[in-house]
């Protein structure tokens, strides 16, 4: 993979297919994201809808120091989010949480994941001295290991990530 951009990410698949890929911070509402909670229920997954709750309760809008929510679109298209906030369950402005991780399913094992978490970590290394999440899923689990994660056993997470020796 060539090298990445906030402004633009070119990736190219097995099957010689090839798109770009752009990922930007966002503001909701954005045109397309209601397909993401329709889509995400559908296999089982809320998260994406409370994100959405969330966001319109004005409970977590990713504003607070070192918050970002990012969306990846191919051309216009809304294909996937994921956004970065203050952990809430430590209550420490030092210790970020990656969340709401969410790639449509047409789009996955293009390494869009990966380039929206790189870029999330990115910003989360300017701001926190970790970073922490939870997925259930083994894949994802997968996926944040090789990024650099490590499992952790805890009620509130599963993997951290540390930007400096402790």
């Amino acid at each position: 993979m060539g090298k990445l951009t906030v402004k633009s990410l070119y990736l190219t698949y097995d099957q010689k297919e090839e798109m770009s890929i752009s990922i930007r911070k966002v503001q909701l509402p954005i045109d397309g994201f209601d397909l993401l909670p329709q889509e995400s229920l559908a296999e089982g997954h809320r998260f994406i809808q409370r994100l959405q709750e969330e966001w319109v309760s004005g409970s977590n809008r990713f504003s607070a120091d070192g918050e970002a929510l990012y969306c990846a679109f191919d051309g216009t298209e809304l294909v996937a989010t994921g956004g970065l906030n203050q952990d809430p369950f430590l209550h420490s402005p030092e210790i970020g949480r990656i969340r709401r991780i969410y790639v449509r399913p047409s789009w996955r094992r293009r390494g869009i994941a990966t380039a929206l978490i790189s870029i999330l970590l990115r910003d989360a290394a300017n701001h926190f001295l970790q970073v922490r999440l939870r997925t259930e899923n083994p894949e994802a689990a997968r996926l944040y290991e090789g990024m650099g994660f490590e499992p952790l056993i805890s009620p509130t997470a599963t993997h951290i990530i540390s930007f400096v020796n402790t």
